[in-house]
């Protein structure tokens, strides 16, 4: 397709996508002549996940970028790449390890880890985004006084492992090694807001089934 299909079937105008190309966010099409190039339903895909990183996810285009090279970095097994990709998405500050509800956090953490069996997790622990994420979230809860423990936080993470489960389930009906990260973290982009907004209505769910509206 040319530029002015590909403008209409993204919905994204064609001085967005010059912009995105100049910016290295999209791969150049197959030029056909000095001034004219054609692309394809990869070009359309990859174009989509851009507009889902810089509209909804509002990472900066640096930011996005560096998602993508990752994506794109087919040298790496699909755990690595997958996990690189994501972890280049803004992520929580480095928790201060010289207060005291960080580390009263980090080690409930690591029991919630242990108890599951997340081994992987455990050897990651340092350098994962997500736990440092979680770490800084439990501090500040039991720093607000909300005692978060293991045995508060044990149901919650086997509900979201089980989540995971069927993130991955969906991850591996796409047929190559780039959709398969692509998706991923179109998920981690858009389906941690679905999941959010699915636990909001069920909170207000369940509240109206114990205490009514009055």
């Amino acid at each position: 397709m040319r530029l002015a299909e590909l403008s209409k079937r993204s919905g994204v105008s064609a001085a967005t996508i010059k912009y995105y190309l100049r910016e290295g966010l999209l791969a150049p099409g197959r030029q056909i002549n000095a001034t004219t190039a054609e692309y394809d339903e990869g070009h359309l895909r990859r174009l989509r996940l851009v507009r889902a990183l810089i509209q909804v996810g509002r990472v900066p285009v640096a930011t996005a970028r560096e998602v993508l090279k990752h994506i794109d970095d087919d040298s790496l097994g699909r755990t690595i790449r997958l996990g690189a990709a994501l972890w280049a998405l803004p992520q929580a500050p480095e928790p201060d390890d010289d207060d005291e509800e960080v580390r009263a956090a980090r080690r409930e953490v690591e029991q919630v880890m242990e108890r599951l069996g997340w081994s992987n997790t455990q050897a990651l622990s340092t350098i994962s985004p997500a736990h440092r994420s979680l770490v800084v979230a439990v501090a500040t809860l039991r720093r607000l006084g909300y005692a978060w423990d293991a045995e508060l936080m044990l149901p919650y993470a086997q509900l979201m492992h089980q989540a995971a489960v069927r993130d991955l389930d969906f991850v591996e009906t796409q047929p190559s090694e780039a959709e398969k990260v692509e998706t991923a973290v179109a998920a981690a982009i858009l389906f941690e807001p679905v999941l959010r907004a699915l636990h909001r209505l069920a909170q207000e769910e369940e509240s109206a089934r114990r205490y009514g509206f009055e």
